[in-house]
């Protein structure tokens, strides 16, 4: 919370105090890197110092770490990014070797609500601009996609290969090709299992921009402290209204889609 806000705050003694972001970073240091200066919050996925894989664990961390990042009045600008050469390394096969048919019940029911609340966190529960970092290459790049600005390395490559494995494209990577690129595009690239490379993701308007690996982050900041030069109130609501047709398509598709590919993993 703004220093003017949480003085007011403590005036009037009625507002709970939201989240600290030095209890949080604790909390979540297995799975995330916190970082803030001057308002803009870095998260960057890790595992031991490494890149991060995906797993079971770092799906319900992002549920959750999301949830007190937007909860946080001090957090302005959200940039997400990952360690290395990788956006991820690869699955961790352990967290996803059983058959869902095998699973309890309830631990279903917790994959699909951290599955949907995965991209549910950010596009609603976030009030302020996010920048995505993609340091290379990687699963899961729906999260990035759905961020405010989408900065990538040379060597990421943007598809969804859920199909070519034999599973269905639920989870929300198809969901993003279809709102950038139009659902045909987007059938195309699922069925065939294309890569997009960067540049061409770029022409296509996936992300917004290219660049090397050591430029990233000093551009991905670059970018959060031109955002920071400008009113608070216009931060925040020029983030509403171009978070908003992510709001419609996932209200329209995603629990759905994600559903279907559940359904899918039983059989």
């Amino acid at each position: 919370m703004s220093e003017a806000i949480a003085g007011r705050d403590r005036d009037l003694g009625n507002f709970i105090p939201g989240p600290s972001l030095s209890e949080y970073r604790v909390r979540f240091e297995s799975h995330f890197a916190l970082d803030r200066q001057d308002g803009i919050l870095t998260i960057r996925m890790h595992r031991q110092g490494q890149a991060a894989r995906w797993s079971r664990g770092l799906l319900n961390a992002w549920n959750l770490l999301l949830r007190e990042v937007g909860a946080d009045r001090d957090n302005e600008v959200v940039i997400i990014t990952g360690t290395g050469d990788s956006w991820l390394a690869g699955v961790e096969a352990r967290s996803f070797a059983e058959p869902l048919n095998q699973w309890d019940s309830d631990l279903v029911v917790e994959q699909y609500n951290d599955g949907v609340r995965l991209l549910e966190r950010l596009v609603f529960d976030i009030d302020v601009p996010t920048i995505a970092a993609i340091n290379g290459p990687g699963p899961r790049l729906e999260l990035p996609l759905l961020c405010d600005l989408t900065l990538c390395t040379e060597d990421a490559v943007f598809g969804d290969g859920n199909f070519s494995a034999g599973s269905i494209p639920g989870d929300g990577m198809f969901l993003a090709l279809c709102e950038l690129v139009g659902p045909k595009r987007a059938s195309y690239i699922v069925y065939t299992g294309q890569g997009i490379p960067a540049n061409e993701a770029e022409r296509l308007g996936i992300v917004n921009e290219v660049v090397t690996r050591a430029e990233l982050m000093p551009r991905a900041h670059e970018l959060a402290s031109r955002i920071m030069a400008r009113p608070r109130t216009a931060r925040r609501l020029t983030h509403g209204i171009a978070s908003r047709p992510w709001q419609r398509r996932l209200v329209a598709d995603l629990r759905n889609s994600y559903a279907h590919q559940l359904l899918g993993m039983t059989t």
